[in-house]
């Protein structure tokens, strides 16, 4: 499959994470970038925008009662870039780790003017 956009990581957070997670869910992981990455119109239950958030996306990784979360956000269209993640067991995100990638973006798009 052509590849329509390219999916990086900032710093190393969504490593932490992916490390953290069992082989399965890394699979699944994988399976969601690889969705993100190579598909014109990425369906909701894969990337979802996160209303009054800037830009703001979060990827879905669900296995079997785990849901997995990925903050992530387009740079220029074609460039997604991924942030911190969490495991949830609700379908709300939780505040600390939304208020984590929002500050994320925010030194990605500082980092690029220096």
């Amino acid at each position: 499959m052509e590849r329509i956009r390219t999916v990086i990581a900032f710093q190393n957070h969504f490593e932490a994470f992916l490390k953290k997670q069992p082989i399965k869910v890394q699979d699944k992981i994988f399976k969601t970038i690889e969705a993100i990455e190579t598909l014109g119109r990425v369906p909701k239950t894969y990337l979802k925008a996160l209303s009054g958030t800037n830009g703001l996306y979060e990827a879905r990784i669900k296995l079997g009662t785990n849901i997995g979360r990925v903050f992530c956000f387009f740079d220029k269209g074609k460039l997604v870039i991924l942030l911190n993640g969490f495991v949830n067991k609700t379908q709300k995100t939780p505040p600390k780790e939304m208020n984590k990638a929002i500050k994320l973006m925010a030194e990605y798009y500082e980092s690029k003017k220096r």
